[in-house]
């Protein structure tokens, strides 16, 4: 059988790394740290990598009490294991995480997290939103020099269609729920992204760094010709 139970509450996809090699991502909203902690138990017994995402911090202290082989990144707000922290890169080359502001580091974290425990090497470059775009322009050696970019922004979403007249690499962007009432919890981003003049921007759902992080992560396996 492909999938085994975690108890009578989860049915973990045990095959899932073996199909597309990397395994099942468990979402932790939603869940009790005591969930949580038996999926991680038995995920253990077929994997040696584990994600959780959106698991807050005093969820995440009781998780660890008890799977010490668990590390906490708080920014992110998830958790990460069975081994070192954070394992080496797999791959040449490095992708791009570039977030507009400083609120919309937790998105950038939870991409950046993402792709490093997929084996892609990360290039933060925060704080680079387009209400002072000569920030942008002091980093753009990094942002195009990568494989793969990805734009996070929330307010009016302005930066992946900057950066998409800038640069000639595949770019994912994320728009976030940062904004004031009008920005509708990021919907307004979400539609200036997907209306965007700039050519062959892909996005994702709002607030969704895990989502960039796993297209792109796959994307930069693709360019350096892994398989």
């Amino acid at each position: 059988m492909n999938h085994e139970s975690a108890h009578d509450f989860a049915t973990l996809d045990t095959a899932r790394e073996k199909r597309l090699g990397f395994p099942e991502v468990v979402y932790g909203e939603g869940k009790t740290a005591e969930q949580l902690v038996s999926i991680a138990n038995r995920m253990k017994e077929f994997s040696d990598k584990l994600i959780m995402t959106r698991v807050d911090a005093a969820k995440a202290a009781l998780v660890i009490e008890q799977v010490p082989q668990i590390k906490h990144h708080p920014d992110a707000q998830m958790l990460t294991g069975f081994g070192e922290a954070l394992p080496p890169a797999a791959r040449e080359g490095y992708i791009a995480v570039v977030c507009a502001g400083t609120s919309d580091l937790r998105a950038a974290e939870e991409a950046s997290v993402t792709l490093e425990m997929m084996g892609s090497r990360v290039e933060r470059v925060t704080d680079v939103g387009v209400a002072g775009i000569h920030r942008l322009f002091k980093r753009l050696d990094v942002i195009s020099g990568a494989d793969v970019v990805i734009a996070i922004a929330g307010m009016e979403g302005a930066l992946p269609s900057v950066l998409g007249g800038l640069i000639a690499k595949p770019l994912i962007a994320v728009p976030t729920s940062i904004g004031y009432g009008t920005g509708l919890h990021g919907l307004i981003a979400l539609g200036a992204m997907l209306n965007s003049c700039a050519p062959g921007i892909t996005v994702v759902n709002i607030d969704n760094g895990f989502g960039a992080a796993y297209a792109a992560a796959n994307i930069h396996k693709s360019i350096r010709m892994e398989r």
